[in-house]
Protein backbone atom coordinates (compact mmCIF):
# COMPACT_ATOMS: atom_id res chain seq x y z
CA UNK A 1 0.00 0.00 0.00
CA UNK A 2 2.83 2.40 0.88
CA UNK A 3 4.52 1.63 -2.44
CA UNK A 4 1.35 2.36 -4.38
CA UNK A 5 0.89 5.59 -2.45
CA UNK A 6 4.43 6.60 -3.30
CA UNK A 7 3.80 5.84 -6.97
CA UNK A 8 0.65 7.97 -7.03
CA UNK A 9 2.49 10.81 -5.32
CA UNK A 10 5.31 10.73 -7.88
CA UNK A 11 2.88 10.46 -10.76
CA UNK A 12 0.92 13.41 -9.41
CA UNK A 13 4.09 15.47 -9.09
CA UNK A 14 5.06 14.63 -12.67
CA UNK A 15 1.65 15.65 -13.99
CA UNK A 16 1.79 18.85 -11.96
CA UNK A 17 5.17 19.67 -13.49
CA UNK A 18 3.78 19.03 -16.96
CA UNK A 19 0.84 21.34 -16.28
CA UNK A 20 3.17 23.99 -14.97
CA UNK A 21 5.00 23.92 -18.28
CA UNK A 22 1.74 24.21 -20.23
CA UNK A 23 1.98 28.01 -20.81
CA UNK A 24 4.86 27.38 -23.21
CA UNK A 25 3.69 27.48 -26.79
CA UNK A 26 4.21 24.40 -28.94
CA UNK A 27 6.88 26.24 -30.93
CA UNK A 28 8.78 27.29 -27.80
CA UNK A 29 8.59 23.77 -26.42
CA UNK A 30 10.03 22.42 -29.64
CA UNK A 31 12.84 24.99 -29.53
CA UNK A 32 13.63 23.87 -26.00
CA UNK A 33 13.74 20.26 -27.15
CA UNK A 34 16.19 21.14 -29.92
CA UNK A 35 18.43 23.12 -27.55
CA UNK A 36 18.55 20.27 -25.06
CA UNK A 37 19.21 17.73 -27.81
CA UNK A 38 22.13 19.81 -29.10
CA UNK A 39 23.54 20.03 -25.57
CA UNK A 40 23.36 16.24 -25.22
CA UNK A 41 25.16 15.70 -28.52
CA UNK A 42 27.77 18.31 -27.68
CA UNK A 43 28.56 16.43 -24.47
CA UNK A 44 29.79 13.53 -26.60
CA UNK A 45 32.83 15.52 -27.68
CA UNK A 46 33.90 15.96 -24.04
CA UNK A 47 34.45 12.25 -23.46
CA UNK A 48 35.73 10.79 -26.76
CA UNK A 49 37.23 7.68 -25.14
CA UNK A 50 34.07 6.80 -23.17
CA UNK A 51 31.33 8.08 -25.43
CA UNK A 52 29.61 6.76 -28.52
CA UNK A 53 32.26 5.57 -31.01
CA UNK A 54 32.58 8.09 -33.88
CA UNK A 55 32.66 5.22 -36.39
CA UNK A 56 29.12 4.26 -35.38
CA UNK A 57 27.85 7.78 -36.02
CA UNK A 58 29.70 7.98 -39.32
CA UNK A 59 28.05 4.78 -40.57
CA UNK A 60 24.64 5.31 -38.94
CA UNK A 61 21.47 5.62 -40.99
CA UNK A 62 20.05 8.02 -38.43
CA UNK A 63 20.25 9.23 -34.84
CA UNK A 64 17.48 9.98 -32.35
CA UNK A 65 18.14 12.26 -29.39
CA UNK A 66 15.57 12.36 -26.57
CA UNK A 67 16.76 14.73 -23.83
CA UNK A 68 15.45 14.80 -20.27
CA UNK A 69 13.52 11.54 -20.36
CA UNK A 70 11.74 11.43 -17.01
CA UNK A 71 10.84 8.55 -14.75
CA UNK A 72 7.19 8.71 -13.70
CA UNK A 73 6.96 5.85 -11.24
CA UNK A 74 8.72 3.39 -8.97
CA UNK A 75 6.46 0.33 -8.75
CA UNK A 76 5.05 0.71 -12.26
CA UNK A 77 8.15 1.70 -14.19
CA UNK A 78 7.25 4.29 -16.82
CA UNK A 79 9.23 6.79 -18.87
CA UNK A 80 8.35 9.69 -21.13
CA UNK A 81 10.34 12.09 -23.23
CA UNK A 82 10.22 14.31 -26.29
CA UNK A 83 13.03 14.36 -28.81
CA UNK A 84 14.04 14.37 -32.45
CA UNK A 85 15.40 11.98 -35.05
CA UNK A 86 17.69 12.97 -37.93
CA UNK A 87 18.46 10.97 -41.06
CA UNK A 88 22.03 10.70 -42.34
CA UNK A 89 22.29 12.23 -45.80
CA UNK A 90 24.36 10.80 -48.67
CA UNK A 91 26.74 13.77 -48.53
CA UNK A 92 27.55 13.06 -44.88
CA UNK A 93 25.30 15.79 -43.48
CA UNK A 94 22.09 15.43 -41.50
CA UNK A 95 18.47 16.08 -42.31
CA UNK A 96 16.22 18.50 -40.51
CA UNK A 97 15.12 17.05 -37.16
CA UNK A 98 11.81 15.19 -37.03
CA UNK A 99 10.04 15.43 -33.67
CA UNK A 100 9.07 12.27 -31.83
CA UNK A 101 8.15 10.94 -28.40
CA UNK A 102 9.43 8.02 -26.34
CA UNK A 103 7.21 6.29 -23.82
CA UNK A 104 6.95 2.93 -22.15
CA UNK A 105 8.00 0.80 -19.26
CA UNK A 106 10.97 -1.37 -18.51
CA UNK A 107 13.65 1.21 -19.29
CA UNK A 108 16.57 0.00 -17.19
CA UNK A 109 18.50 2.95 -15.78
CA UNK A 110 20.61 3.23 -12.70
CA UNK A 111 18.83 3.25 -9.38
CA UNK A 112 17.87 6.72 -8.29
CA UNK A 113 18.17 8.34 -11.71
CA UNK A 114 15.03 10.34 -12.39
CA UNK A 115 16.00 12.05 -15.64
CA UNK A 116 18.43 11.18 -18.39
CA UNK A 117 19.23 11.84 -22.03
CA UNK A 118 18.66 8.97 -24.45
CA UNK A 119 20.46 8.62 -27.77
CA UNK A 120 19.56 5.95 -30.32
CA UNK A 121 21.87 5.09 -33.20
CA UNK A 122 20.02 3.49 -36.12
CA UNK A 123 22.38 1.03 -37.81
CA UNK A 124 20.18 0.31 -40.83
CA UNK A 125 18.00 2.37 -43.10
CA UNK A 126 15.22 -0.20 -42.68
CA UNK A 127 15.00 0.43 -38.95
CA UNK A 128 14.89 4.19 -39.51
CA UNK A 129 12.25 3.95 -42.23
CA UNK A 130 10.09 1.77 -39.99
CA UNK A 131 9.85 4.73 -37.62
CA UNK A 132 9.58 7.52 -40.19
CA UNK A 133 7.01 5.83 -42.43
CA UNK A 134 4.87 4.19 -39.78
CA UNK A 135 1.69 5.67 -38.38
CA UNK A 136 1.87 3.70 -35.14
CA UNK A 137 4.56 3.53 -32.50
CA UNK A 138 7.63 1.36 -33.01
CA UNK A 139 8.34 -0.87 -30.03
CA UNK A 140 12.02 -1.29 -29.28
CA UNK A 141 12.92 -4.91 -28.80
CA UNK A 142 9.64 -5.93 -30.46
CA UNK A 143 9.33 -4.28 -33.86
CA UNK A 144 13.06 -3.59 -34.12
CA UNK A 145 16.01 -5.15 -32.34
CA UNK A 146 17.76 -2.90 -29.81
CA UNK A 147 20.84 -3.39 -27.64
CA UNK A 148 23.02 -1.33 -25.34
CA UNK A 149 25.70 0.14 -27.57
CA UNK A 150 29.48 -0.11 -27.21
CA UNK A 151 31.49 2.80 -25.83
CA UNK A 152 34.72 4.51 -26.75
CA UNK A 153 36.80 2.90 -29.44
CA UNK A 154 35.28 -0.55 -28.95
CA UNK A 155 33.06 -0.69 -32.02
CA UNK A 156 33.16 -4.44 -32.45
CA UNK A 157 30.01 -6.24 -31.29
CA UNK A 158 30.84 -8.67 -28.54
CA UNK A 159 27.50 -10.43 -28.14
CA UNK A 160 24.91 -12.02 -30.41
CA UNK A 161 22.40 -9.41 -29.22
CA UNK A 162 24.53 -6.61 -30.55
CA UNK A 163 25.11 -8.40 -33.82
CA UNK A 164 21.37 -8.74 -34.36
CA UNK A 165 20.43 -5.29 -33.07
CA UNK A 166 19.20 -2.69 -35.55
CA UNK A 167 19.51 0.12 -33.01
CA UNK A 168 22.18 0.87 -30.41
CA UNK A 169 20.89 2.67 -27.32
CA UNK A 170 22.68 4.98 -24.90
CA UNK A 171 21.83 7.11 -21.90
CA UNK A 172 23.63 10.09 -20.36
CA UNK A 173 23.32 10.83 -16.69
CA UNK A 174 25.59 12.97 -14.54
CA UNK A 175 27.76 13.72 -17.55
CA UNK A 176 28.55 10.09 -18.37
CA UNK A 177 27.32 7.92 -21.22
CA UNK A 178 26.45 4.26 -20.86
CA UNK A 179 24.65 1.60 -22.83
CA UNK A 180 21.06 1.24 -21.70
CA UNK A 181 18.30 -1.33 -22.09
CA UNK A 182 15.21 0.05 -23.79
CA UNK A 183 13.23 -3.15 -24.24
CA UNK A 184 9.53 -2.36 -24.45
CA UNK A 185 9.83 1.40 -24.92
CA UNK A 186 7.90 2.86 -27.83
CA UNK A 187 8.87 5.54 -30.37
CA UNK A 188 6.23 7.58 -32.15
CA UNK A 189 6.59 10.46 -34.62
CA UNK A 190 4.97 13.62 -33.23
CA UNK A 191 3.13 14.89 -36.30
CA UNK A 192 1.54 17.79 -34.41
CA UNK A 193 4.94 19.03 -33.23
CA UNK A 194 6.31 18.87 -36.78
CA UNK A 195 3.39 20.90 -38.11
CA UNK A 196 3.70 23.44 -35.30
CA UNK A 197 7.42 23.87 -35.93
CA UNK A 198 7.75 23.63 -39.72
CA UNK A 199 4.25 24.57 -40.85
CA UNK A 200 1.02 22.76 -41.73
CA UNK A 201 2.51 21.29 -44.89
CA UNK A 202 5.23 19.44 -43.00
CA UNK A 203 3.39 16.96 -40.83
CA UNK A 204 4.97 13.96 -42.57
CA UNK A 205 8.57 13.07 -41.75
CA UNK A 206 9.35 12.71 -45.47
CA UNK A 207 8.36 16.35 -46.03
CA UNK A 208 10.61 17.53 -43.21
CA UNK A 209 13.59 15.49 -44.42
CA UNK A 210 13.09 16.62 -48.02
CA UNK A 211 13.79 20.23 -47.05
CA UNK A 212 17.30 21.24 -48.03
CA UNK A 213 17.89 23.35 -44.93
CA UNK A 214 16.39 25.17 -41.99
CA UNK A 215 16.31 28.81 -40.99
CA UNK A 216 16.00 27.88 -37.32
CA UNK A 217 19.29 28.35 -35.48
CA UNK A 218 18.54 25.61 -32.94
CA UNK A 219 17.99 23.02 -35.67
CA UNK A 220 21.18 24.03 -37.47
CA UNK A 221 23.14 23.91 -34.22
CA UNK A 222 22.04 20.33 -33.63
CA UNK A 223 22.96 19.28 -37.16
CA UNK A 224 26.31 21.03 -36.86
CA UNK A 225 27.12 19.21 -33.60
CA UNK A 226 26.37 15.85 -35.20
CA UNK A 227 28.47 16.67 -38.25
CA UNK A 228 31.43 17.56 -36.06
CA UNK A 229 31.20 14.18 -34.35
CA UNK A 230 31.32 12.24 -37.61
CA UNK A 231 33.48 14.15 -40.07
CA UNK A 232 33.65 12.51 -43.48
CA UNK A 233 36.61 10.18 -43.90
CA UNK A 234 39.65 11.69 -45.62
CA UNK A 235 39.79 11.17 -49.37
CA UNK A 236 41.69 8.08 -50.42
CA UNK A 237 45.33 8.54 -51.19
CA UNK A 238 45.85 8.17 -54.92
CA UNK A 239 49.20 6.65 -55.77
CA UNK A 240 50.25 7.51 -59.29
CA UNK A 241 52.40 4.70 -60.68
CA UNK A 242 55.76 5.80 -61.91
CA UNK A 243 56.45 5.49 -65.60
CA UNK A 244 59.47 3.74 -67.06
CA UNK A 245 62.80 5.23 -66.18
CA UNK A 246 64.08 7.66 -68.80
CA UNK A 247 66.69 6.27 -71.17
CA UNK A 248 70.26 7.35 -70.43
CA UNK A 249 71.59 10.06 -72.71
CA UNK A 250 73.49 8.80 -75.74
CA UNK A 251 77.31 8.84 -75.50
CA UNK A 252 79.04 11.83 -77.07
CA UNK A 253 80.22 11.33 -80.64
CA UNK A 254 83.75 9.93 -81.01
CA UNK A 255 86.37 12.57 -81.72
CA UNK A 256 89.83 11.45 -83.05
CA UNK A 257 92.79 12.61 -81.00
CA UNK A 258 94.70 15.59 -82.29
CA UNK A 259 97.72 14.77 -84.50
CA UNK A 260 100.98 14.15 -82.72
CA UNK A 261 103.37 17.04 -82.82
CA UNK A 262 106.98 16.40 -81.84
CA UNK A 263 108.37 18.73 -79.28
CA UNK A 264 110.13 21.72 -80.64
CA UNK A 265 113.94 21.92 -80.82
Amino acid sequence: MNAMKTFKTLLGATLAAALAAAPLSAHDRNLSTLESAADAVEALSDIPLKGIPPALLRDAAGVAVIPHVVKVGLVIDGRFGRGVVLAHQPDGGWSNPVFLTLAGGGVGWQAGVQSTDVILVFKTRESLDRLLRGKDKVTLGGDVGVAAGPLGRQVEADTDARLKAEIYSYSRSRGLFAGVSLEGAGLLVDHEANEAFYGPKYGRPADVIAQSGSEVAEANRLKDRLTRLNPPPPPPVVIVPEGPAPAPPPPPPFAPPPPFAPPGR
